[in-house]
């Protein structure tokens, strides 16, 4: 005979909405599961240096000595001949021409030694000897004192200039790393910010490209959210299915199967 059943169904426009967020779903997640996640993932999106920060690295490794040949001329100034670089050319041009005007000037002495001897009437005598003889030992004292003079004030000067140089030297040899730090420490700073910036765009590109992996599958819940609050809106209604009556040979074979049944319970089949 037939049977007849009652069932709750959607309306047909929701079941047509719930079969297409099902397909879509499934649709989605299957895309999903085979994407290529090194597309939005990986080494690409890290932000390498910036050029600014390897010109950095490159003047850091390269300037690591450069305060040694400062120091290298500084300790050449400290030896007891580091003076003799210093000496003026003209040192020894002054204390020849000075020198020169002293024994001129001594000659003339002499000369009026013998001058006022030659008008006392006392020419080549003892007290002429005498006074020459003092005088040119005077001289002699005079002109040894005036030679160490000049020669200790040209030694003075070239010593002052050793040491106006080797603190010089001293001083580049500390302000040429600072200076070149100064420079390496802008050149990071600024290649820092444009790395950072650089950063940046390849966040928001890996961002992009994420939301594009995910945009079928996020657009599909949404959809099926949307489903959903339908259905809770839209009760079903009752639909009553009624299954017809089987044929004539349809009824045959059934009864066959039924006697079949019967035969094999009461004719079990016997093992040895």
């Amino acid at each position: 005979m037939a049977v007849s059943e009652t069932r709750v169904r959607p309306p047909e426009f929701i079941e047509a909405a719930g079969k297409t967020f099902l397909t879509d779903l499934s649709k989605a997640t299957g895309d999903f599961k085979s994407a290529d996640l090194s597309k939005v993932y990986g080494p690409q999106f890290v932000a390498g240096l910036d050029p600014l920060q390897q010109r950095a690295v490159k003047d850091l490794q390269s300037g690591l000595d450069s305060f040694k040949p400062f120091l290298q001329t500084a300790a050449s100034r400290t030896g007891p001949d580091a003076f003799k670089e210093f000496m003026s050319p003209f040192q020894r041009d002054v204390i020849d021409a000075t020198l020169s005007e002293f024994d001129l000037q001594a000659q003339r002495g002499l000369g009026g030694i013998r001058d006022r001897a030659v008008a006392a009437g006392a020419f080549g005598g003892d007290r002429q000897a005498v006074q020459e003889a003092e005088f040119r030992s005077t001289s002699d004292r005079n002109r040894a004192a005036l030679q160490a003079q000049l020669l200790a004030q040209g030694f003075q000067q070239a010593q002052q200039g050793a040491q106006r140089d080797l603190q010089n030297q001293l001083t580049l040899a500390s302000t040429t790393p600072a200076l070149q730090g100064q420079q390496i420490a802008g050149l990071t700073t600024l290649g820092g910010a444009l790395q950072q910036q650089k950063q940046s765009e390849l966040g928001a590109q890996q961002q992009l490209n994420i939301q594009n992996l995910m945009q079928p599958l996020t657009a599909a819940q949404q959809y099926g959210s949307g489903v959903t609050q339908l259905i809770a809106g839209y009760p079903g209604k009752s639909v009553q299915e009624v299954t017809p009556n089987p044929s004539g040979l349809q009824s045959l074979i059934s009864a066959g199967a039924g006697l079949a049944g019967i035969y094999r319970t009461l004719n079990p089949v016997q093992t040895t």
